[in-house]
């Protein structure tokens, strides 16, 4: 057997390209100390095919949210390697999965180093991110982190970045690190600690790959019930065009004369079967029926009493279809092989006309055709996740009350708590999340340069950080170290570095106290010290109580100046918090979940708004 090389790939992106949003890069390489280019050549095409079956037999019946699993021969910085990409769209599983396989992987071929990221970075980094050494940042550890033989390992920093003195390693070349692999595989770092919080996600595979999927019924119309059949997988695209829908996609269903490819009519309810992410996403989704739907809606929404489920199947079977519907628009022309075979077989459907598509008979005989699945992992009681958050049960008498989610949410839920707990209750973490002592370097040249700077803002603004740790603590449910008083510590020696305290003054004369007590009464009438500005029409007011009373009316340039001082006040925090909600870029955030929490609601940007227009 003539076995042929592929061509190799030059890598266009080699260094530390961008990673496109919702997409997982992976690298394998066979590190040996001495192997000739052609031998090396074919090794890498035996892993490559051996990769490819270990995917087909753990997901032979997986659905892909978007890409599957794929792997190709690449040239970059003269080394030879397989190189893939997954764009897993909503499906964080995906690349878990992926993940998983190249592990397993790891372990058939001992020679085997797999390195994997994405727009996030070293994503198994980011998951042991509460055990990593304080020299591992994000701006560091690009090409450390590795896989081998199952396990992980992280490439150190060499002694010629410390003796630099910089504040923590130089980044490194993927050329550099392969390099040391291969000389010094002995001085990689193991830890077994770092290594079970880095593989904690993948403890519930290769199971989770059929647990993840779903069974529905649903009504369609015959055609599509013969594609759905004959590619199955073909549900993703299908889904996520419905999902991502515009008005360019719609105009295909909503015309009135448009042909369609799946015209409502010949409906048969069968089973089909998806990932619980695009069942969810699907049955979320509200869409008003096309005009050549309504009939077919409206005749579910008149069934009787005793057929609960037919609006639902209804529903979902109209979503699905016009998915289809749209992703059939143009498939020919598509990139996407799946939806080449779309193409193909209604081209077939097309030329032999509808007598070759399947009878009830033939389609009662498919496996799992009337397959319903129970849909209450989709429900949340909040009860019980209120009982998970404290990690206890309630009752041990009440056996009957289900559980929040399955034993693995119930771990991850426990776990999230606790590192949150952890975090708070953590005397040496700031509230920047670093150590200080360890910005050194340029930092340090900076922080001298802006020490009049940070010594007038300590002076000026004062924060407790034990009152906002006990905050968040009562806020969270979680038990604080201290008392509740605690949180409101009286201005002593504990205070922050430059506030003054009575000791600081000396003797206060009561001329002093009087003419303060003079200041804040006059302050306060006239709203400086409130927390909350007076609007216009208590302006109004208070200006007209003061005519009433004989009192002179500010003059309307001195108003303007104090409602410019009132406004400035509390201006830069405002501004953050604006512009920290601008940063999220319609995604949750910090900002908006705290905002959330505490009532508000903040609405579009109207510039943003102006400019797309």
């Amino acid at each position: 057997m003539n076995d042929q090389v592929p061509p190799i790939l030059p890598d266009l992106n080699s260094g530390r390209g961008q990673i496109a949003e919702n997409c997982a890069e992976y690298y394998l390489f066979l590190v040996k100390e001495q192997a000739n280019n052609q031998t090396q050549l074919q090794q890498l095409e035996i892993l490559r095919k051996a990769a490819i079956n270990l995917c087909n037999s753990l997901t032979n019946d997986y659905i892909w949210q978007r890409d599957g699993f794929n792997l190709e021969l690449k040239s970059s910085q003269g080394l030879t390697y397989l190189y893939g990409i997954t764009d897993y769209g909503d499906a964080v599983e995906d690349e878990w999965l992926i993940v998983f396989m190249l592990r397993q992987l790891t372990e058939s071929f001992r020679d085997l180093w797999v390195r994997i990221v994405d727009a996030d970075g070293e994503i198994l980094l980011i998951e042991a991110a509460n055990t990593l050494p304080k020299w591992i940042t994000p701006e560091t550890d690009q090409n450390r982190v590795w896989i081998h033989d199952s396990k992980l390992f992280i490439i150190p920093p060499s002694p010629a970045a410390d003796a630099l003195q910089v504040g923590s390693p130089t980044t490194i070349t993927l050329r550099n690190a392969v390099d040391y692999i291969r000389t010094k595989p002995n001085a990689l770092v193991n830890s077994p600690l770092i290594e079970s919080e880095a593989f904690y996600r993948l403890e519930k595979y290769p199971d989770h790959i059929n647990q993840s999927m779903h069974h529905s019924l649903v009504t369609i119309p015959r055609r599509l019930a013969s594609i759905l059949h004959a590619i199955p997988k073909s549900v993703s695209l299908a889904v996520e065009m419905f999902y991502l829908r515009d008005a360019i996609t719609l105009k295909s269903i909503t015309s009135p004369s448009a042909p369609l490819a799946f015209p409502p009519k010949d409906f048969v309810t069968t089973s089909v079967q998806f990932t619980k992410v695009l069942f969810a996403q699907l049955k979320s989704q509200h869409f008003e029926p096309p005009l050549r739907w309504e009939a077919f809606i409206k005749d579910a929404s008149e069934t009787s009493l005793s057929d609960l489920t037919s609006p639902t199947r209804r529903d979902m079977g109209m979503k699905l279809t016009c998915g289809y519907e749209m992703l059939s628009v143009d498939a020919e022309k598509s990139r996407h092989r799946v939806v080449r075979e779309l193409a193909l077989l209604l081209q077939d459907l097309a030329d032999d006309g509808d007598a070759t598509l399947p009878s009830d008979a033939e389609i009662g005989a498919w496996p799992n055709h009337m397959r319903d699945d129970p849909e209450d992992w989709m429900d949340i009681n909040y009860q019980n996740f209120e009982r998970e958050l404290d990690g206890k049960r309630r009752n041990a008498s009440r056996v009957g009350d289900p559980d929040f989610g399955d034993s693995q949410a119930q771990n991850d839920l426990r776990k999230i708590v606790s590192r949150f707990d952890a975090f708070l209750n953590d005397d040496k973490a700031g509230l920047d999340g670093v150590d200080p002592e360890g910005m050194e370097g340029d930092d340090v040249e900076n922080s001298e340069d802006d020490d009049d700077d940070s010594e007038f803002e300590d002076k000026a603004v004062s924060f407790d950080e034990e009152a906002f740790a006990q905050m968040m603590r009562e806020m969270m449910g979680i038990p604080g170290k201290g008392k509740t008083s605690d949180a409101h510590p009286n201005h002593s020696e504990s205070d922050s570095p430059g506030q003054l305290t009575a000791e600081d003054v000396g003797p206060i004369s009561d001329d002093l106290r009087q003419l303060s007590s003079q200041m804040e009464t006059e302050l306060r009438r006239h709203g400086a010290l409130s927390l909350k500005p007076e609007t216009h029409r208590q302006l109004n007011k208070r200006h007209k109580d003061q005519l009433e009373n004989g009192q002179p009316q500010v003059r309307a340039s001195e108003a303007a100046e104090d409602d410019e001082e009132e406004l400035n006040i509390d201006y830069n925090l405002a501004q953050n918090i604006l512009e920290s909600f601008k940063g999220q870029a319609g995604m949750a955030g910090p900002t908006g979940n705290i905002l959330g929490m505490m009532g508000f609601t903040l609405p579009r940007d109207d510039d943003d708004v102006v400019r797309k227009a």
